[in-house]
């Protein structure tokens, strides 16, 4: 009779197992499919990588989940411009210190300080205007302003920078000379970084690891001002936010930033060197951008299993 009663017992503790796992199939439904969005745009890059008449790396990272896209992240390119990065991160970094450059602090423009490629300081009075860093800043990044950048160097220290870098574990990007020193260039001191580096320089900097809020903020803002030759920028809608700095030099081509696309900000470096065409490099950067903020546009805007309701859609549910 015992062996019985706990044969009857055993099959409805099935039964009510089998219910149970019926009435909640949720639980065991994952959903893979923005997967295969990131598989479709790692081809892509791939793709974009295979035909390219020269050396490209990229690093993409989701600033929502951490998730990665790698194409030769750990190659080591020359930056031209876009260390100009790391020289605003230090520039930010001091000014909320004691005793440190701050954005307000005056300089009065020298002569000595011109060099070629400077938009706006070759314009200004030798002498006579004075600006502010905060100035200096905006012309090394909306203009890409060398003369302003040299000038930022001097006031922050080359090795001040290179240390903020050090801090972050960043061993492979390097600020090791002036912009438009040529002699320098010719004795190999090139300033460097690697697609991961420049990544975890930007990703560190928004996750609040270098600046406090407020002058987060603010870099991101001084970072975002409008470029009138940005490949990166230019490869995204006029309503989007990025902020970024590319770089140029012969047989290089550059850009590195976030794209703020709205609950799916994203890290984009993307560096080419070896260039047979540097206009090839700029197409290469161009695409693999477009198609990046295409995918992280649409994981935005969708719901779990990619359902996108927009605020003016009244159609009627079916």
């Amino acid at each position: 009779m015992k062996l019985i009663v706990n044969a009857i017992l055993s099959v409805l503790f099935l039964s009510l197992a089998a219910v149970a796992q019926i009435a909640t199939p949720s639980q065991s439904i994952t959903n893979d499919k923005p997967l295969v969005l990131w598989q479709k745009l790692e081809a892509f890059v791939h793709e974009v990588d295979q035909n390219l008449d020269g050396v490209l790396g990229v690093a993409i990272l989701d600033l929502t989940d951490g998730h990665t896209l790698f194409v030769h992240p750990d190659e080591v390119f020359p930056q031209a411009s876009s260390i100009k990065i790391a020289v605003l991160a230090e520039l930010y970094r001091q000014s909320q210190q004691e005793g440190k450059a701050k954005l307000n602090d005056l300089y009065t423009v020298q002569a000595s300080d011109l060099v070629p490629d400077s938009f706006i300081m070759n314009g200004l009075t030798p002498g006579v205007t004075r600006i502010t860093n905060r100035d200096l800043a905006t012309m090394m990044i909306a203009v890409s302003d060398n003369s302003a950048a040299n000038v930022l160097i001097d006031r922050v220290g080359m090795n001040n920078v290179n240390a903020l870098l050090d801090s972050l574990g960043l061993t492979h990007t390097r600020l090791q000379r002036k912009m438009m020193d040529l002699k320098a260039a010719r004795e190999g001191r090139e300033n460097l970084s690697t697609p991961r580096e420049m990544m975890t320089l930007l990703a560190d900097i928004y996750g609040g690891k270098v600046l406090n809020q407020k002058i987060t903020e603010d870099f991101f803002r001084m970072l975002g001002t409008p470029k009138r030759d940005s490949f990166l920028r230019n490869a995204l809608p006029d309503e989007v936010r990025s902020a970024n700095k590319s770089g140029e030099l012969e047989g290089v081509r550059n850009d590195s930033g976030i794209v703020f696309v709205p609950d799916r900000p994203f890290v984009i470096c993307i560096m080419t060197t070896y260039l047979r065409q540097e206009k090839d490099g700029e197409a290469a950067i161009s695409k693999i951008t477009t198609a990046a903020y295409g995918m992280f546009d649409r994981l935005g805007r969708a719901a779990g299993y990619g359902r996108v309701i927009s605020p003016a859609n009244s159609s009627p549910v079916k």
